[in-house]
């Protein structure tokens, strides 16, 4: 069995994989607050995270992956106000909106994806738990838990309490006995929404939240936790601290997760996204314009735990190479393959992978492959080779549309024209074999007229519906 290595955040270092149960992997990635659409950065740690359980699911018997909705929280309530419409529509809306965006980049459903609003109860009693292990206070209708109790506290980001504030937004309030202290459950006055507890009328801080809908869905400890490094100091950090705090451990972060990994940020043109920049870019702007799929290999083109450069060259490019890899597999879609094969990824490809998710070493093996794919001559070597472009593209997640409809070889919405079209593509093939281009050209220029694009490619002519 191949060994999967992983950077872990907890350690600073590459690891040996080794789950809690090697019959059941389980993983928790943060998943979106719903009050906007998703960005371009928020699709990275969703396409990580989906590749990362893909190759989980290629070594182990089980997993359950868990990514959850924030669906309350104050960016949230902010723009209710701010529109004049309900949380829940607002969340709804851009829950369902999510959804389909990841879908469209081909990141598969979570096995679970909770709400955080169906999981207060479970937040109130992980609350309880922290005051009654000494670790959480209550102060001014606020709950806070208490950085210092919590021996650990830094063991994730690498920072000591001091480098934390300074590196930080720290809110310093009356009702804190230290400024690092954060919020565990805060009160709710006038309209704004909240539920029944033990310290009043209130909501949980955002920190809680996904401790507690981990906790409740996978138990612990479980294997890998994932997000954007962007979230492991505050977010990952008060996590931790909550959930040990919560069970009364001091000094081991591992009985939370195992595994932190973290994918680095996206830049826009070599600079950071921000709002300040105006160039916050969404995933609808792009799939308007490319297929998902395009996406998700640009995406993937980098190492996950790398900077990004988000650039027009780099998905154009990555457009180029899918459309090549499509009007290869249209060539040989005539050879058979054996559907049991597909599951089976090349050793090069695997080793890739399993070496802390080596995106761009996979993709240059799948190239590889498609080389040799394309100058092969012999069905046997063409059915193997293909066979192996199957089970790479399985395991990244690409590659789902047939030749034919990603090209937009022969679709019309007049199927009458089809016939038509063909002959004369095949008339204007046979007039450049006979060097005869002015017909040729004339022949383009009817095409054209009735509203298709032609493509010459090495593998023949093509053509699409403008």
């Amino acid at each position: 069995m191949n060994i999967l290595r992983l950077h872990n955040t907890l350690s600073k270092k590459k690891e040996n994989f080794e789950p809690v149960d090697k019959n059941h992997v389980k993983m928790y990635t943060c998943g979106p607050t719903v009050y906007n659409y998703a960005h371009i950065g928020n699709a990275r740690p969703a396409v990580v995270s989906d590749l990362l359980v893909r190759l989980l699911r290629y070594l182990y018997p089980k997993v359950t992956y868990v990514s959850n909705i924030t669906d309350i929280d104050d960016k949230i309530i902010k723009a209710s106000k701010e529109s004049n419409k309900p949380i829940n529509q607002i969340t709804e809306k851009f829950e369902k909106i999510y959804n389909e965006d990841m879908a469209s980049l081909g990141v598969l459903a979570p096995d679970i994806q909770p709400r955080a609003t169906d999981h207060i109860d479970d937040m109130i009693n992980l609350v309880k738990d922290m005051i009654n292990n000494g670790c959480a206070y209550e102060s001014e209708g606020h709950v806070l838990f208490n950085v210092k109790s919590y021996n650990a506290y830094g063991k994730l980001s690498g920072r000591d309490i001091q480098d934390q504030l300074a590196g930080s937004r720290v809110e310093v309030a009356s009702y804190k006995k230290n400024p690092g202290d954060f919020v565990l459950w805060k009160p709710s006055i006038d309209d704004d929404p909240g539920w029944d507890s033990p310290w009043g009328f209130g909501r949980p801080g955002w920190h809680l939240e996904c401790s507690a809908m981990s906790e409740k869905n996978l138990g612990l400890p479980f294997d890998i936790h994932g997000g954007g490094m962007d979230l492991i100091f505050p977010h990952h950090e008060n996590e931790v601290a909550q959930s040990c705090g919560a069970h009364g451990e001091q000094h081991d972060p591992k009985i939370f997760v195992r595994y932190w990994i973290h994918n680095a940020m996206l830049n826009i043109g070599g600079k950071k996204m921000s709002k300040s920049l105006g160039n916050i870019f969404y995933i609808k702007d792009y799939t308007d314009k490319y297929p998902g799929e395009v996406l998700r290999f640009a995406l993937m083109s980098g190492h996950y735990r790398q900077s990004l450069n988000w650039t027009d060259k780099s998905i154009k490019q990555a457009y180029s190479t899918l459309n090549r890899i499509y009007r290869i597999l249209k060539k040989v879609e005539d050879i058979k393959i054996d559907e049991n094969n597909v599951n089976l990824i090349p050793d090069s490809v695997l080793d890739c992978l399993c070496d802390d998710l080596n995106t761009p070493g996979a993709l240059a093996k799948l190239n590889d492959i498609i080389n040799k794919l394309s100058k092969a001559t012999d069905d046997t070597e063409i059915k193997e080779l293909k066979e192996q472009v199957i089970a790479v593209s399985n395991i990244l997640g690409i590659l789902k549309e047939s030749p034919d409809k990603w090209l937009g070889i022969g679709q019309s919405s007049d199927n009458d024209n089809v016939d038509y079209i063909n002959k004369l593509i095949k008339d204007r093939n046979d007039a450049r074999k006979s060097k005869d281009f002015k017909k040729a050209d004339e022949i383009r220029n009817k095409l054209t007229e009735i509203g298709i694009e032609i493509e010459d490619t090495p593998d023949g002519t093509i053509w699409r519906t403008k």
